[in-house]
């Protein structure tokens, strides 16, 4: 290595910076007398330059631009100060094919503009953004083609219209940056360029912090956009950006927007304060978004219309100033895990002709809808939960596929919980309508409405709502303490309501409208001054309907005794003819049943069955699965052969103690009989006794009845089963939800699957109490305890998946404590060791919150001192 000084006395120094780069040969390393230097670099071989006095001892200050320019690899500046005369103009200039890394400079007065070949292809620009470590080899050889930048605890200011400029296919990586008081963009990205920056902050600038445009790449870690004049970070064209861990603040547009065909995935990001929306897609964009947080936008939370997709998983919008979530024209969104707290208008709001899937996720304390649906827009909702608000879900779509709610839950709207309007339609699938303050569901003229399962309680209206016009298939549903009447039949309304109950409304708890063509099959009504008022004209027919304690019942009354069967009904309610020409011969609403499911991605056998493997221990759980899969494949085959089906029950005991994984094998089970074809869904509702036995005399059967229909096309899971035989009780409304279960089980045994879970000392008590359960239960599934390793290799999943690490010593002093786990009555398996990883989070919270400054990897790991 050859060493050249600069200074301005002294022999064998060079007077200038520019007699110094003269004689240098390659590889050499230049230092440099403190002081100014009015003139321009041209670094044409491999060479370092660094101040003899420090960092920022040495500034270069030309009166011409660039201050310097790169035609040379590997060349390194580190500590010194460049300064511009031209704030619109390249300061430093890297030329295609070469490498400049700065390390600890400072930059005043113009951008840093990297070159590479418009029509160049480095194998950087084409490559997958899931390396880092890839990516960052190709930076170090610039070979492939391109220039190439390494920044390091640099700082970039006063610039016009952009700080950082890569162009054609130029790389960079930024570490420790700072990007400051910029009249215009703060770093843009064109062409294929390619830029990793972590710990990069963009603060001050007039236009956006980051621009992605081209088929350019961008991957940032750990980054900080603040304050940006427009948008946080703009990815336009064919261009791509992954970002993880970082922040975007106070942008005064949007936080971040996509356009054209970009596309962005944000992972642990947070987006607060934007003036416009939080998250923006539009045309052919695709966003994802897991685990992140809008806070406070001044318009939407999230935003997509034209044709764009949007994924959210674990992302939560808070204070939205517009709707949370909207999606318009053509968009498709998907959201898992989402939470949506106070927006100034809808919770979700889907229009025009937008898709949306929404699934375990809440939303509460929006001002006017929780879920709004209008034009052709359709959504499907599974387990979403909606709190407060004017209305929980109101759909006003006319899509040929109705909005579907599924295990749904809407809760004291000042409104009702679901609003359905003129001609539109929606199935309620097991969905829970509570203390709404007007009515519970109501439907709109010409509206259609499917609702199984589930009920309304407590609305401070009518239960059910059918305007005039409207059609209604409904069954299973309980309504409770309505306001006026349980359920209010318009005139001119059309369906069926099967097995359904109706307790303590203040009004009839039945009134039918005139000319309506309704039939009640199977539904009771309970403690209410009176059961039916008919307009006049209104010929409804009862068929096996019954009035208990009704003091003025048009009903046939069912004492309250037990065994009493519910009378036939009278003359009066069987229209001979119908009232009104057009009489239907289907039950009106059918078609949006036989509609089916939405279409989504099927699971495979095959990666469900390695889901099934990856679990810890159960090895003979698995066994015993994967045996059956391949009978039920065998099956499959003779009957598409046109063969017999061999005798084959489903239906299966689990006997195990608590926490020894009975749910999660359940759920994994509907799944692979759905991708077997064996069921429609695949899904799992979980019950116990609670949920199937009723308080008093006749209450039990639909109770028992309503939660199986919910399990229609997937698996009823009965978890402590066996309290519906409970030891030496005789007689016990759980006799009469087991008789009702075998009966359904006949009935529908090409529909449900159900599987009964408890302790293994009492599932036999279960099992032997009625002869149907016997013939029905024939395979029994023993999930034994959890080993000490077992429960530590579970402790360490839960770990990896919230990104936590465990120190050797922590592993080895946890085997230990698991070693020293009574294994008692309070033993929860499974349970226990997840307890035990929220305990050492909790602790190690509490540890890392007393040190100054944590970095990453103090936040990540788990130490022996963490565990309780």
């Amino acid at each position: 290595m050859t060493l050249i000084r600069v200074a301005a006395k002294g022999r064998g120094a060079h007077r200038t910076i520019t007699a110094a780069l003269a004689a240098a040969p390659a590889d050499a390393v230049v230092t440099i007398e403190p002081g100014e230097y009015p003139e321009p670099l041209r670094l044409a071989r491999r060479v370092v330059l660094e101040p003899e006095g420090g960092v920022g001892s040495v500034v270069v200050c030309p009166p011409a631009r660039p201050a310097v320019t790169v035609t040379a690899p590997n060349c390194v500046l580190t500590g010194l100060v460049l300064r511009g005369t031209d704030p619109a103009g390249p300061l430093v200039r890297v030329e295609d094919a070469a490498a400049l890394t700065l390390q600890e400079c400072e930059l005043n007065g113009g951008r840093i503009e990297v070159v590479g070949s418009a029509t160049g292809s480095s194998a950087v620009a084409n490559a997958s953004l899931a390396s880092d470590a890839d990516l960052a080899a190709e930076l170090a050889d610039p070979v492939n083609g391109g220039g190439v930048l390494l920044l390091r605890r640099t700082t970039l200011g006063d610039a016009r219209n952009t700080a950082l400029h890569l162009t054609g296919d130029a790389r960079a990586r930024v570490e420790d940056t700072l990007i400051e008081e910029v009249d215009g963009i703060g770093a843009v990205l064109s062409g294929t360029a390619v830029l990793l920056a972590e710990r990069l902050r963009v603060r001050g600038v007039s236009g956006s912090a980051l621009r992605v445009r081209g088929q350019a790449r961008l991957l940032a870690r750990d980054c900080a956009l603040t304050g940006a004049g427009r948008n946080g970070l703009l990815v336009q064209d064919d261009a791509e950006a992954v970002i993880a861990e970082s922040r975007i603040d106070a942008a005064a547009r949007s936080g971040v927007r996509l356009s054209h065909a970009a596309r962005a995935e944000l992972t642990d990001c947070r987006v607060t304060e934007p003036g416009g929306n939080g998250l923006e897609a539009t045309d052919t964009a695709r966003l994802t978004a897991r685990g992140c947080r809008i806070g406070a936008p001044g318009g939407h939370g999230v935003l997509a219309v034209g044709s764009a997709t949007v994924l959210l998983d674990e992302t939560t919008v808070d204070h939205a100033g517009g709707t949370s979530l909207h999606f318009g024209e053509r968009a498709v969104a998907m959201i898992s895990g989402g939470r949506v707290r106070r927006s100034g208008d809808h919770g979700m709001a889907a229009v025009e002709e937008a898709q949306v899937e929404m699934a375990q996720s809440t939303l509460e304390g929006f001002r006017t809808c929780g879920v709004h649906i209008e034009g052709e827009a359709r959504a499907v909702l599974d387990a979403v939960r909606v709190t407060g608000g004017e209305t929980g879900v109101r759909i006003r779509s006319t899509a040929d596929r109705p909005t579907e709610l599924r295990d749904c839950t809407a809760l004291g709207q000042r409104r009702s919980g679901v609003e359905i309007g003129t001609d539109s339609a929606a199935v309620l699938l097991g969905t829970r309508i509570a203390e709404a303050g007007a009515a519970g569901v109501t439907v709109d003229a010409g509206g259609r409405l499917m609702m199984t399962g589930g009920g309304v309680s407590g609305a401070a209206g009518s239960g059910l709502v059918l305007g005039r016009g409207a059609t209604a298939e409904v069954s299973g549903v309980r309504v409770d303490g309505s306001g006026k009447n349980a359920i209010l039949v318009g005139d001119l309304v059309s369906g069926t309501f099967d097995h359904c109950d109706l307790t303590g409304s203040a009004f009839p708890a039945l009134h039918i409208g005139k000319s309506s063509e309704v039939r009640f099959r199977g539904c009771r009504v309970f403690d209410c001054g009176q059961d039916v008022g008919l307009a006049d004209g209104a010929e409804p027919v009862f068929e096996d309907c019954a009035a208990i304690r009704v003091r003025t019942a048009v009903l046939p009354t069912l004492t309250d005794r037990p065994g009493t069967p519910p009378p036939r009904p009278t003359a009066p309610f069987e229209p001979s003819t119908p009232s009104t020409p057009g009489h239907p011969t289907a039950p009106a609403g059918e078609e949006l049943w036989q509609q089916g499911e939405p279409e989504t991605e099927p699971e495979t056998l095959e990666d469900l069955l390695a889901e099934l493997g990856e679990l810890v221990g159960l090895d003979s759980v698995k066994r015993d699965v994967g045996g059956m899969v391949k009978l039920m494949q065998t099956v499959r085959l003779r009957e598409q052969a046109g063969l017999p089906a061999p005798p084959l029950s489903r239906h299966l005991v689990f006997a195990g103690n608590p926490g020894t994984g009975k749910t999660t094998v359940a759920r994994l089970y509907g799944r692979l009989l759905k991708a077997l074809g064996l069921l429609t869904r695949g899904h799992l509702v979980e019950v116990d006794r609670s949920a199937l036995v009723g308080e008093y005399v006749g209450h039990t059967g639909p109770k028992t009845t309503e939660a199986f229909l919910r399990a229609r096309g997937g698996v009823l899971f009965i978890d402590e089963a066996y309290a519906l035989a409970p030891a030496g009780a005789a007689s016990d409304f759980g006799t009469e939800a087991i008789a009702t279960l075998v009966k359904l089980m006949e009935d529908h045994r090409d529909e449900v699957v159900v599987i009964a879970a408890g302790y293994p000392d009492d599932m036999n008590r279960f099992v032997g109490s009625n002869p149907g359960l016997s013939s029905r239960f024939t395979r029994s599934l023993t999930f034994a305890d959890y080993s000490s390793a077992e429960l530590v290799s579970i402790v360490e999943h839960h770990a990896q998946r919230h990104r936590y690490e465990l120190t050797t010593a922590a592993r080895k002093a946890l085997a230990e404590y698991v070693e020293r786990i009574p294994r008692n009555a309070q033993f929860g398996n499974g349970r226990t060791a997840r307890r035990l990883f929220q305990h050492m989070t909790e602790r190690q919270a509490m540890r890392v919150s007393e040190l100054t400054a944590p970095d990453s990897a103090q936040l990540m790991q788990l130490d022996e001192q963490d565990l309780p």
